[in-house]
Protein backbone atom coordinates (compact mmCIF):
# COMPACT_ATOMS: atom_id res chain seq x y z
CA UNK A 1 0.00 0.00 0.00
CA UNK A 2 2.84 2.39 0.94
CA UNK A 3 4.21 1.70 -2.64
CA UNK A 4 1.37 2.15 -3.93
CA UNK A 5 0.82 5.84 -2.34
CA UNK A 6 4.42 6.33 -3.36
CA UNK A 7 4.11 5.85 -7.17
CA UNK A 8 0.69 7.77 -6.85
CA UNK A 9 2.33 10.62 -5.47
CA UNK A 10 5.05 10.62 -8.19
CA UNK A 11 2.59 10.01 -10.55
CA UNK A 12 0.66 13.54 -9.49
CA UNK A 13 3.83 15.09 -9.29
CA UNK A 14 4.60 14.91 -12.95
CA UNK A 15 0.66 15.36 -14.06
CA UNK A 16 0.66 19.03 -12.04
CA UNK A 17 4.35 19.60 -11.51
CA UNK A 18 5.13 21.67 -8.50
CA UNK A 19 6.33 26.00 -9.38
CA UNK A 20 7.24 28.07 -7.91
CA UNK A 21 4.86 30.74 -5.98
CA UNK A 22 6.73 34.25 -7.55
CA UNK A 23 7.61 33.24 -10.68
CA UNK A 24 5.67 30.31 -11.56
CA UNK A 25 8.70 28.25 -13.15
CA UNK A 26 8.66 24.62 -12.49
CA UNK A 27 10.39 23.40 -9.05
CA UNK A 28 12.14 20.33 -7.86
CA UNK A 29 11.98 21.55 -4.42
CA UNK A 30 9.04 21.41 -1.87
CA UNK A 31 10.20 24.67 -0.87
CA UNK A 32 7.67 26.88 -3.11
CA UNK A 33 10.72 29.21 -4.83
CA UNK A 34 12.55 28.81 -7.30
CA UNK A 35 16.78 29.02 -6.83
CA UNK A 36 16.12 32.52 -8.23
CA UNK A 37 13.49 33.82 -6.56
CA UNK A 38 14.84 32.88 -3.48
CA UNK A 39 17.18 35.26 -2.58
CA UNK A 40 14.82 37.98 -2.90
CA UNK A 41 13.03 37.56 -0.20
CA UNK A 42 14.23 39.14 3.06
CA UNK A 43 13.21 36.15 5.70
CA UNK A 44 13.00 36.97 9.50
CA UNK A 45 15.23 35.50 11.66
CA UNK A 46 17.14 36.28 14.80
CA UNK A 47 17.65 39.20 16.72
CA UNK A 48 14.11 40.11 16.50
CA UNK A 49 12.28 41.69 19.13
CA UNK A 50 11.39 39.58 21.89
CA UNK A 51 7.78 40.71 21.68
CA UNK A 52 6.67 42.32 18.14
CA UNK A 53 9.34 40.40 16.55
CA UNK A 54 10.81 43.34 14.62
CA UNK A 55 14.07 42.60 13.45
CA UNK A 56 17.26 44.14 15.13
CA UNK A 57 19.98 45.62 12.74
CA UNK A 58 22.58 44.25 15.09
CA UNK A 59 23.30 40.78 17.31
CA UNK A 60 21.72 41.58 20.46
CA UNK A 61 20.68 39.07 23.57
CA UNK A 62 17.71 36.93 23.53
CA UNK A 63 14.54 38.38 25.14
CA UNK A 64 15.79 42.07 24.45
CA UNK A 65 12.85 44.45 23.53
CA UNK A 66 12.86 47.09 20.91
CA UNK A 67 11.84 51.29 21.49
CA UNK A 68 8.67 50.90 20.95
CA UNK A 69 7.40 47.65 23.58
CA UNK A 70 9.93 49.28 25.86
CA UNK A 71 7.95 52.66 26.06
CA UNK A 72 4.31 50.49 25.33
CA UNK A 73 3.88 46.94 25.47
CA UNK A 74 1.50 45.83 23.07
CA UNK A 75 -1.42 43.62 24.61
CA UNK A 76 0.09 40.22 22.70
CA UNK A 77 2.86 38.53 24.19
CA UNK A 78 4.80 37.42 21.00
CA UNK A 79 4.07 38.33 17.13
CA UNK A 80 6.23 36.16 14.54
CA UNK A 81 6.23 36.41 10.89
CA UNK A 82 8.10 34.97 7.77
CA UNK A 83 9.66 37.58 5.68
CA UNK A 84 9.60 41.09 5.46
CA UNK A 85 6.88 42.73 3.53
CA UNK A 86 9.14 44.41 0.31
CA UNK A 87 8.14 45.20 -3.01
CA UNK A 88 9.97 41.83 -4.13
CA UNK A 89 7.78 40.16 -1.61
CA UNK A 90 4.18 41.18 -1.41
CA UNK A 91 3.29 40.03 -4.79
CA UNK A 92 3.29 36.56 -2.82
CA UNK A 93 0.30 37.71 -0.56
CA UNK A 94 -0.95 39.61 -3.20
CA UNK A 95 -1.52 36.64 -5.40
CA UNK A 96 -2.59 34.92 -2.17
CA UNK A 97 -5.11 37.06 -1.29
CA UNK A 98 -6.69 38.75 -4.66
CA UNK A 99 -6.19 36.38 -7.34
CA UNK A 100 -7.63 33.13 -5.86
CA UNK A 101 -4.42 31.20 -5.48
CA UNK A 102 -5.54 29.48 -2.35
CA UNK A 103 -3.39 26.03 -3.45
CA UNK A 104 -0.29 28.47 -1.30
CA UNK A 105 -1.69 28.06 1.96
CA UNK A 106 -0.14 25.00 2.60
CA UNK A 107 3.07 26.24 1.69
CA UNK A 108 2.79 29.11 3.18
CA UNK A 109 1.78 27.42 6.68
CA UNK A 110 4.46 25.46 6.84
CA UNK A 111 6.88 28.28 6.15
CA UNK A 112 4.71 30.19 9.32
CA UNK A 113 4.52 27.26 11.54
CA UNK A 114 8.80 26.80 11.48
CA UNK A 115 8.65 30.82 12.74
CA UNK A 116 6.54 30.09 15.70
CA UNK A 117 8.36 29.51 19.17
CA UNK A 118 7.13 27.16 21.59
CA UNK A 119 3.42 27.65 22.35
CA UNK A 120 1.37 25.34 24.16
CA UNK A 121 -1.92 23.66 22.38
CA UNK A 122 -3.44 27.49 21.41
CA UNK A 123 -6.64 27.76 19.86
CA UNK A 124 -5.95 28.77 15.97
CA UNK A 125 -8.08 31.55 15.23
CA UNK A 126 -8.09 34.02 12.22
CA UNK A 127 -8.05 37.87 11.88
CA UNK A 128 -12.22 38.09 10.61
CA UNK A 129 -13.65 39.42 8.05
CA UNK A 130 -16.67 41.04 7.64
CA UNK A 131 -19.54 39.02 6.40
CA UNK A 132 -20.06 41.29 3.47
CA UNK A 133 -16.51 41.60 2.32
CA UNK A 134 -16.28 38.11 2.88
CA UNK A 135 -19.03 37.16 0.49
CA UNK A 136 -17.35 38.85 -2.15
CA UNK A 137 -14.00 37.63 -1.90
CA UNK A 138 -15.01 34.53 -1.50
CA UNK A 139 -12.81 33.74 0.77
CA UNK A 140 -10.99 34.70 4.18
CA UNK A 141 -7.26 34.20 2.81
CA UNK A 142 -6.41 34.42 6.95
CA UNK A 143 -8.90 31.87 7.92
CA UNK A 144 -6.98 29.41 4.94
CA UNK A 145 -3.37 29.70 7.06
CA UNK A 146 -4.87 29.39 10.00
CA UNK A 147 -6.71 26.32 9.19
CA UNK A 148 -3.57 24.76 7.88
CA UNK A 149 -1.12 25.52 10.52
CA UNK A 150 -3.88 24.23 13.01
CA UNK A 151 -3.63 20.76 10.97
CA UNK A 152 0.22 20.97 10.81
CA UNK A 153 0.29 20.68 14.46
CA UNK A 154 -3.02 19.29 15.62
CA UNK A 155 -4.44 22.32 17.06
CA UNK A 156 -7.53 23.05 17.35
CA UNK A 157 -8.95 25.52 15.12
CA UNK A 158 -11.63 27.83 15.62
CA UNK A 159 -12.95 30.43 12.41
CA UNK A 160 -15.90 32.05 13.93
CA UNK A 161 -14.17 32.41 17.58
CA UNK A 162 -13.28 36.19 16.73
CA UNK A 163 -16.29 38.25 14.83
CA UNK A 164 -16.01 41.85 12.74
CA UNK A 165 -19.05 43.63 13.97
CA UNK A 166 -18.90 46.42 11.52
CA UNK A 167 -17.59 47.10 7.89
CA UNK A 168 -14.25 48.68 8.12
CA UNK A 169 -12.61 50.68 5.23
CA UNK A 170 -9.40 49.10 3.70
CA UNK A 171 -6.30 49.93 5.72
CA UNK A 172 -4.42 50.20 2.75
CA UNK A 173 -3.64 53.69 2.54
CA UNK A 174 -4.34 55.00 6.49
CA UNK A 175 -1.98 56.48 8.43
CA UNK A 176 -1.01 54.77 12.06
CA UNK A 177 -3.16 56.89 13.83
CA UNK A 178 -5.96 56.44 11.11
CA UNK A 179 -5.63 52.91 11.24
CA UNK A 180 -5.82 52.52 15.15
CA UNK A 181 -9.17 54.88 14.83
CA UNK A 182 -10.51 52.61 12.08
CA UNK A 183 -10.71 49.02 13.96
CA UNK A 184 -11.30 50.47 17.08
CA UNK A 185 -14.34 48.77 18.60
CA UNK A 186 -14.76 47.03 15.30
CA UNK A 187 -14.65 43.32 16.77
CA UNK A 188 -16.08 41.14 19.32
CA UNK A 189 -15.94 37.55 20.67
CA UNK A 190 -18.95 35.46 19.46
CA UNK A 191 -21.88 34.99 22.84
CA UNK A 192 -21.91 31.02 21.73
CA UNK A 193 -18.03 30.46 21.63
CA UNK A 194 -17.01 32.52 25.06
CA UNK A 195 -16.28 29.64 26.91
CA UNK A 196 -14.67 27.86 24.74
CA UNK A 197 -12.04 30.72 25.08
CA UNK A 198 -11.61 31.13 28.28
CA UNK A 199 -8.16 31.02 29.60
CA UNK A 200 -7.01 29.60 26.37
CA UNK A 201 -3.51 30.24 24.85
CA UNK A 202 -4.72 32.04 20.88
CA UNK A 203 -3.19 31.95 17.87
CA UNK A 204 -4.10 34.77 16.16
CA UNK A 205 -3.38 34.03 12.22
CA UNK A 206 -3.18 36.95 9.53
CA UNK A 207 -1.44 37.29 6.30
CA UNK A 208 0.63 40.81 6.78
CA UNK A 209 1.28 42.56 9.87
CA UNK A 210 1.32 46.39 9.14
CA UNK A 211 1.03 49.05 11.84
CA UNK A 212 -0.11 46.45 14.32
CA UNK A 213 -3.39 48.85 14.62
CA UNK A 214 -5.81 45.21 13.67
CA UNK A 215 -4.09 42.69 15.30
CA UNK A 216 -3.80 45.11 18.94
CA UNK A 217 -7.10 45.33 18.95
CA UNK A 218 -8.46 41.56 17.94
CA UNK A 219 -5.61 40.75 21.24
CA UNK A 220 -7.51 43.35 23.09
CA UNK A 221 -10.90 41.69 22.25
CA UNK A 222 -9.76 38.21 23.33
CA UNK A 223 -7.76 38.61 26.40
CA UNK A 224 -10.95 41.06 27.63
CA UNK A 225 -13.57 37.74 26.95
CA UNK A 226 -10.87 35.69 28.51
CA UNK A 227 -8.38 34.25 26.46
CA UNK A 228 -5.06 33.53 28.75
CA UNK A 229 -2.73 35.54 26.27
CA UNK A 230 -2.47 35.81 22.48
CA UNK A 231 0.45 35.05 20.01
CA UNK A 232 0.54 36.32 16.57
CA UNK A 233 1.60 34.88 13.65
CA UNK A 234 1.84 36.17 9.99
CA UNK A 235 3.20 35.93 6.55
CA UNK A 236 4.80 39.25 5.97
CA UNK A 237 5.75 41.88 7.96
CA UNK A 238 6.54 45.57 7.47
CA UNK A 239 9.71 46.42 8.79
CA UNK A 240 10.12 50.20 7.53
CA UNK A 241 7.35 52.66 6.73
CA UNK A 242 8.38 53.18 3.21
CA UNK A 243 6.93 49.41 2.45
CA UNK A 244 3.28 50.48 3.48
CA UNK A 245 2.07 50.48 -0.20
Amino acid sequence: MQDFHSLFKRFMDLLIPLRCVKCGVIVENKEGLCASCWPLISFIAKPYCACCGLPFDFEIEDGALCGVCNHDRPPYTTARFVFSYTSESKDLILKFKHTDSIGSAPLFATWMARSLEAIQDPLCIPVPLHWTRLFMRTYNQAALLAREIAKLNGWTYVPSLLLRKRRTPSQGYLSKKERIKNVSGAFKVSETKKMQLSGKTILLVDDVFTTGATLNACSKTLLKAGAKEVHVLTLGRVVKAQQIL
